[in-house]
């Protein structure tokens, strides 16, 4: 996948009515034999085509009908399917059952609590500034990753601890850049001389307008402006960092703010239906104040940060770029789920890096706030019909938000060959625009 950019543009982001995600079942009915005299089961079995959205619903319910079995999955985006790594044990049903469900099955050495029991012995005796690890399902190990600074004889202690694993357990990579948050330079949010970048609107648990952004760019300011030098607009509630996450809860100052449910591209804005669990393989884009908008995959989950100021840990590593300033930036998908807030890494937009997000599932858990203005279905009224974006956009069902279908004027998600302002629009200016001039055109 090449991952483009489009140049600065301002990051006004914000967030829709929570939802539950689209559930797909997990057990499927026996299909009918197939017509050349193949079995009920060879029909079952054969893996599913699901949105990347889908699929992580998947993989969290076989997660718990596997139990110990299940070893992680990943999304295959090129097949669009959902692959399920598992562990040879005694139970061939629940691998049987798997099958059924739609994920594609592979079995592999590696098995979750082997791979979170490595992670821990790294975190207890390789906890290094400039160190990074997560489970990567796709090759059933830990990638650790060390910046420029791990040299000497913190390199050889990375080394040894690595090795102490076991053979296949986990692979070492070396980064060029040096993993450090991204707070300054950027024209979000401004406070006591550092600039970040507004992650979702949201509402706190006492029903006032909030907003989420990165724990370290809350930890920098009490008081927040939406212009340089400009009067505070809001006031850091609760922030986490480093720690357990790095994460922010700022209220706005004057209870009658309005928090409109989308997030500006520039030249369009994407409604934000909900919030949702990433899936390693899943393609994201990222919006920031200093670098605007990029694209990238997810590729790895439950990752931990060694940053100069400490370790967080908790967080969704990817491939997607970021500077200094994109700070508490939004990860998102193409059809409007809330993935993350921007943390930090390594690199730049010129010669790539690594990149950590702060999972929204878990901090608006944790601050106790929802997505929207009123919670669940907040944006129901506008489910389909003409309000979604064409008279052929109605494929939301109440409660569910801005609908999802093919937009006849273009002005939705996958905008036909209308006026091209849709994700996916005819003349370009969309996710996959058609002159190339789009994120993935």
């Amino acid at each position: 996948m090449s991952h483009k950019r489009i140049p600065k543009r301002r990051a006004a982001m914000a967030a829709g009515g929570v939802v539950a995600l689209g559930a797909a079942a997990v057990l499927l009915p026996n299909a009918n034999a197939s017509q050349d005299g193949g079995s009920s089961d060879d029909v079952a079995a054969a893996p599913r085509t699901l949105k990347a959205a889908d699929a992580s619903d998947l993989a969290s319910r076989l997660a718990g009908l596997l139990g110990d079995t299940f070893a992680g999955s990943y999304y295959d985006a090129d097949a669009r399917q959902l692959v399920v790594n598992v562990v040879p044990g005694d139970n061939d049903q629940v691998v049987v059952q798997a099958k059924k469900a739609g994920a594609d099955v592979r079995e592999v050495d590696n098995s979750m609590g082997r791979l979170r029991s490595g992670a821990r012995t790294l975190k207890s005796e390789a906890s290094i500034p400039g160190t990074s690890w997560a489970i990567d399902p796709r090759a059933n190990k830990i990638l650790v990753t060390a910046d420029s600074t791990v040299t000497g004889d913190r390199w050889e202690q990375l080394e040894s601890t690595v090795e102490g694993l076991g053979s296949g357990m986990a692979t070492v990579r070396k980064s060029t850049g040096t993993f450090k948050t991204f707070v300054s330079g950027g024209d979000a949010v401004f406070g006591g001389g550092a600039r970040c970048s507004l992650g979702f609107n949201v509402t706190a648990g006492d029903g006032s307008p909030a907003f989420l952004t990165a724990g370290h760019c809350g930890v920098a300011a009490e008081q927040w402006s939406d212009a340089q030098g400009g009067q505070p607009i809001a006031t850091v509630d609760q922030a986490v960092f480093p720690g357990d996450g790095d994460f922010a809860l700022v209220k706005y100052d004057d209870p009658a703010t309005e928090a409109p449910s989308e997030v500006d591209l520039g030249d369009q804005t994407l409604p934000i239906s909900q919030a949702a669990e990433a899936t390693v393989g899943q393609q994201v884009f990222r919006m920031g104040s200093t670098t605007g908008l990029a694209d990238g995959q997810v590729l790895g989950l439950d990752a931990t940060v060694n940053y100069p100021e400490g370790t967080v840990t908790g967080l969704i590593q990817t491939d997607v770029c970021a500077e200094p300033g994109d700070s508490g930036g939004s990860l998102f998908t193409r059809d409007g789920l809330a993935i993350g807030l921007t943390s930090g890494g390594s690199g730049d937009c010129t010669v790539g890096g690594e990149t950590f997000f702060q999972p929204v599932t878990t901090a608006l858990e944790a601050v106790g706030a929802t997505l929207g203005g009123d919670g669940a279905g907040g944006a129901g009224d506008q489910a389909g019909g003409e309000q979604a974006g064409g008279e052929n956009a109605g494929a939301g069902a109440a409660g569910d938000g801005p609908g999802t279908g093919d937009a006849g004027d273009g002005t939705g998600v996958d905008g036909g060959d209308g006026d091209g302002s849709g994700i996916g629009g005819g003349d370009g200016t969309g996710f996959d625009g058609g002159d190339g001039s789009g994120l993935t055109g």
